[in-house]
């Protein structure tokens, strides 16, 4: 979008008042921050919030990881442009959840300590599979980091008035700096806290904002229905029916499959949602986390389904569209529309504060990963103290908070409900497949559990890299490039779909199960068997993960 078009939008609200509650909302969570780093002293602490935390809190805090910048600015704006298909989003993201728990939540928590790397060595050699499961959760947290600080860098440049490519990256910047601090001052337990903080927040903002948009219609969704429809005459009422973006065509069909294959299945391989049940004490808080995350979860995606419309209707396609961040400010421009100054502040706050608790998750799992499997195990072979490890992991989160703020410039502008669809296709194609190989088959061996990882992960990043979404996809009716390489004389993609989620999930299961049966590895029936009572009882899930 051309300059002159985002300047009318690019002093949506009072700068003054935004950067006050923004303010406010950074100074009370570092507040928290601090004062949970108190009791910050072994390693179980700053790795898992010292396993003290109760079922409630810890629903809370995964809904606040998993309730992240593209739940509610991505999806919102999804569905403002898009309608049924952008909240086809909302409801893959929670299928997705309900597939996690009923296959390997509860059991990767009984059978690891920390990592899921924990879980996948368990019974196979150590050191292989722990760096490609340790190299897997850097690339799937590398790739949601990127939605997040995309996310950011729209967000404030909207409430600033910062349209030039500049002042957005000194956003993003300022975003990685508060996440570094963030990890190195609280460790899991201060994130954890953080979490919930802004769960509760962005929970009570958005149904304020619901029953607002719903008032405005007398309650009548097929009112607020029929406006967003009057006030998108380039959609019409495609908006309420699927194919407006997927269907129009075999290609879009396919790419809506692979999406949804993405999205249903990756949730169980997101390495920080999983890393979040190592923080209570044992399985039957465990359960207790799943379904109060289950209802917040839940209740808060019926609320994008108002939102999205709502933005539809009372702000257009066409404001939302010529707005810095683009379709990842709809929901701060309905705030505006709503009520005003204050109301934007205070939800674009809310949302500012969901994007740094997401990427402190994202960087305190990212940090352990490689603190615990590649640092701890395999360098220094075990032969390490927990303060070691801890040291280690605080240097590492400066190294990825700085590579998150490289990454995030170069993907701003992009919708960050779509950029995490593709962490999710890293995660479904690479961590999926080993983590149900390893709980469930006797027979998988290291040469499955190496093949499935690495060629999951190298195929969706091949895939990704030759795919319309880098290069090549071009807006018919404008001539805009709609990839992330903006100039259109340069496109190499080969790959016809936008996620590789169907060739990518698929070829890592197959390639998983062919390493295994060409394997002469023998099986260690006595492991898989402790593995199997430690994962479905939990007998024995505090101790130490043999070596």
């Amino acid at each position: 979008m051309t300059a002159p078009l985002m300047l009318p939008l690019a002093t949506v609200g009072n700068p003054t008042v935004n950067i006050l509650i923004f303010g406010l909302f950074v100074l009370a969570t570092l507040a928290i921050v601090f004062r949970a780093s108190r009791n910050n002293k072994t390693a179980a602490d700053f790795y898992a919030g010292g396993r003290n935390f109760t079922g409630p809190q810890n629903g809370i805090a995964i809904s606040g990881d998993y309730l992240s910048a593209a739940s509610f600015l991505g999806i919102a704006g999804a569905i403002a442009l898009n309608g049924y298909d952008g909240f086809l989003y909302s409801i893959g993201f929670l299928v997705a959840w309900l597939v996690a728990l009923l296959l390997v939540a509860e059991l990767l928590r009984n059978t690891g300590r920390f990592t899921m790397a924990d879980v996948l060595s368990f019974r196979l050699k150590q050191r292989p599979v722990r760096m490609a499961a340790a190299i897997s959760t850097l690339g799937v947290c590398f790739f949601y980091l990127l939605a997040q600080m995309a996310g950011a860098g729209g967000l404030v440049a909207l409430l600033l008035g910062v349209s030039g490519r500049t002042g957005q990256s000194l956003v993003i910047a300022v975003v990685g700096i508060l996440m570094i601090v963030y990890v190195l001052v609280g460790g899991m337990k201060g994130t954890t806290w953080v979490q919930i903080v802004k769960a509760v927040l962005l929970v009570i903002g958005a149904g304020i904002m619901t029953l607002w948009v719903l008032a405005k219609y007398t309650f009548n969704l097929s009112g607020l229905l029929g406006a967003a429809v009057d006030k998108s005459p380039a959609a019409g009422e495609k908006l309420l029916s699927p194919g407006l973006q997927y269907g129009l065509t075999g290609v879009t069909k396919l790419d809506f499959i692979s999406l949804a294959l993405a999205l249903v299945l990756g949730t169980a391989g997101l390495p920080h949602v999983l890393m979040r049940f190592y923080t209570v004490p044992d399985s039957k808080e465990a359960r207790r986390s799943v379904s109060w995350a289950i209802w917040i979860i839940g209740i808060f995606y019926l609320f994008t389904l108002v939102l999205g419309y709502g933005a539809a209707a009372i702000v257009g396609p066409d404001r939302i569209k010529a707005a810095p961040g683009k379709a990842n400010s709809a929901a701060p421009l309905l705030a505006y529309e709503l009520g005003g100054e204050v109301l934007l502040g205070v939800i674009s706050a809310v949302a500012f504060a969901t994007i740094l608790a997401v990427v402190a998750g994202l960087t305190i799992t990212a940090s352990t990963s490689f603190a615990h499997d590649i640092y701890g195990q395999i360098i220094k072979k075990g032969q390490i103290s927990g303060d070691g490890e801890v040291r280690v992991a605080r240097l590492t989160a400066v190294v990825i908070g700085l590579v998150a703020i490289i990454g995030g410039i170069f993907a701003n502008g992009q919708n960050i409900a779509f950029l995490v669809a593709l962490a999710f296709a890293v995660a479904a194609s690479a961590n999926l497949p080993t983590i149900l190989y390893s709980l469930f088959w006797r027979r998988f061996n290291t040469r499955g559990a190496l093949w499935s990882i690495y060629g999951g992960l190298a195929s969706t990043i091949i895939l990704i890299v030759f795919s319309p979404v880098v290069s090549g996809k071009v807006d018919k009716k404008t001539g805009a490039s709609l990839s992330m390489i903006t100039d259109t004389g340069i496109d190499f993609h080969w790959f016809p779909l936008d996620n590789p989620g169907v060739v990518s999930i698929p070829l890592a299961f197959l390639l998983g199960w062919l390493g295994t049966i060409t394997s002469k590895e023998q099986v260690d029936v006595d492991k898989f068997a402790e593995m199997e009572v430690r994962s479905l009882t939990g007998a024995g899930a505090e101790k130490a993960v043999p070596h």
